[in-house]
């Protein structure tokens, strides 16, 4: 009985289809949206590689960030701003030293009737190559991976090693002590953040490119140094130099107030500079958290500059009597700083986060726990250390015990700047939760290859029983829209001895793309088999597969 029932439900759907596809007209904007033409065209040889690739399409669009893709001949991705306007996806194209061959455009966009739809066409300069395997738009190589955090941390640390010693030298440091180690210290962090920022217009281009780190062109610098980022990076560069120049009466301990002043200043500006290249951009509240991250950084500095700073020459080198009364005044700039640096981060995770699911359930989450963590056990062993202060027993005991609990301090602390320098890379938690509700009420779509031709298919809403539909285009493999004669697609339950189960699609005008139903018996990954035929003789299957997920069927 449920078998005649399913099958009375398919036929209904297919018969109220085809009346539909009789009685409306025979327009593309009855469908999802469907490539018409592009600049350059679909499957053409141009002479010269385009500064923007405009594709149109059948009806009004909008982008799905960082879905969209142009492949270079050489597997480059040279995708600059991608926007919408009404039908058409414009596509600003970096510079790659127009190399001679195939190009790759891959796009995924949602159509007026809200629906993603994918799809890939090629076009060629000067001559035709092998088409660029379709990669995705968001892998970049593994030296990259790794470069890009390591500079993160250095520059973190660059930034602490500047900031700690200078407030010590210029506010705290004893007469008689020689500041040598301190101003060398300084120095080092001057040039580890430069190195930091260099390295960070370095990696930015193999970063968008997909290329090695070592595969950089002269135009694909250019390019990232006339982004927003680039820019933004130059500017900090330009702070670094002017401090570098201003910094040295204050290290010896002989600066003008002026002088002190204007390294704040332009200190706090250097400072917004790491969240206006980072997720801060783009988060809900871009104000607040940018000046929450301009805090966190600043009180990081503050506290893993100044116990680095201690650990190295003050416990060492100055007398106990002498750190008797310095340390007293440390402990409570430490104690606020360290205040702020939770506040700051407390606001960045409620912002970041989006969600307490998210803690756990997402790699941003799961960073910031083991940060916290380590960050609790941290504030213990300085809890434990500012007793000892004010106990002043530093004094009569030594320094000793003190210089064994700052190490901790220091050796944890750097553990947290490399956590740190991974999650600024990593999606956060609320971008993760959106873009899964988003998948999962949208339904599934992607594209196929055959050497017949390429299949756009649809698949909503996917879920258990009888109430889902699935929608496909065919088109040539260089893009353009192909007429198909039948489609066929087939569903089989893995690891279930079960039959597979095959349905007719029905042809849409102007037939190249085909609708049908799907039944989902029970959850589980199903593989998902289309059966096209083009012509008399000619036809081909490409595969796929769908999870299912253990939820009711809709009433």
């Amino acid at each position: 009985m449920t078998r005649v029932r399913a099958a009375w439900s398919r036929f209904s759907v297919l018969v109220v289809l085809a009346l539909a596809a009789l009685v409306l007209p025979a327009a593309p904007a009855s469908a999802h949206a469907a490539l018409l033409n592009a600049v350059p065209e679909p499957g053409s040889v141009v002479g010269t590689a385009p500064a923007e690739i405009v594709v149109r399409f059948s009806e009004s669009i909008s982008v799905v960030e960082g879905r969209t893709q142009v492949l270079a001949p050489d597997g480059k991705r040279i995708t600059g701003e991608v926007t919408a306007q009404g039908p058409l996806l414009r596509i600003k194209v970096r510079h790659a030293g127009q190399p001679l061959g195939t190009y790759l455009v891959s796009y995924r966009i949602i159509s007026a009737d809200s629906h993603p739809v994918g799809g890939a066409m090629t076009f060629s300069v000067g001559a035709p190559s092998a088409r660029p395997a379709e990669a995705d738009p968001a892998k970049i190589h593994p030296s990259v991976a790794v470069a890009v955090p390591a500079g993160k941390f250095l520059g973190y640390a660059g930034l602490s090693l500047i900031i700690g010693p200078a407030l010590l030298l210029a506010l705290l440091w004893p007469r008689r002590l020689s500041r040598r180690g301190p101003i060398l210290l300084a120095r080092a962090g001057l040039v580890l953040t430069g190195v930091a920022t260099l390295g960070g217009l370095w990696t930015q281009a193999p970063a968008a490119s997909g290329a090695p780190l070592w595969d950089v062109s002269v135009p694909e610098l250019a390019d990232v140094l006339g982004s927003a980022y680039g820019l933004t990076l130059l500017a900090r560069l330009a702070v670094l130099a002017v401090v570098a120049v201003l910094i040295p009466p204050v290290l010896r301990g002989d600066s003008a107030r002026w002088r002190s002043l204007a390294l704040v200043v332009l200190g706090l500006g250097g400072l917004a500079t790491w969240p206006l290249t980072g997720h801060a951009g783009e988060s809900p509240l871009p104000g607040v958290i940018v000046a929450a991250d301009v805090v966190h950084m600043a009180a990081m500095g503050v506290w893993l500059g100044g116990l680095v700073t201690l650990s190295v020459f003050l416990l060492r080198q100055a007398h106990p009597r002498v750190l008797g009364r310095i340390l007293p005044a440390w402990s409570r700039w430490a104690a606020l700083s360290v205040v702020w640096l939770v506040g700051a981060g407390v606001v960045q995770a409620v912002v970041q986060v989006g969600s307490v699911g998210a803690l756990w359930s997402t790699a941003y989450g799961k960073l910031l726990l083991g940060k916290v963590v380590i960050l609790a056990v941290v504030l213990g062993v300085a809890a434990l250390a500012r007793r000892f202060v004010q106990r002043s027993e530093v004094v009569t005991a030594g320094p000793g015990r003190l210089r064994r609990s700052v190490g901790i301090e220091v050796a944890a602390t750097v553990v947290v700047l490399g956590l740190s320098s991974v999650l600024v890379q990593t999606t956060p938690g609320r971008s993760v939760t959106a873009d899964s509700a988003r998948t999962t009420e949208k339904g599934v779509s992607a594209t196929l290859t055959s050497g017949l031709f390429t299949l756009q298919y649809y698949v909503y809403p996917v879920e258990l029983g009888e109430n889902n539909t699935v929608h496909g285009f065919t088109y040539t493999p260089e893009g353009k829209p192909l007429v198909a004669e039948e489609w066929t697609v087939t569903t089989r339950l893995r690891d279930q001895d079960l039959e597979p189960v095959s349905e007719p699609m029905l042809p849409l005008p102007p037939r190249n793309d085909a609708v049908g139903a799907l039944t989902f018996p029970l959850p589980g990954t199903y593989d998902i088999t289309f059966t096209v035929r083009t012509t008399d003789i000619d036809q081909a299957t490409v595969r796929t597969t769908i999870t299912v997920p253990q939820v009711p069927s809709r009433p």
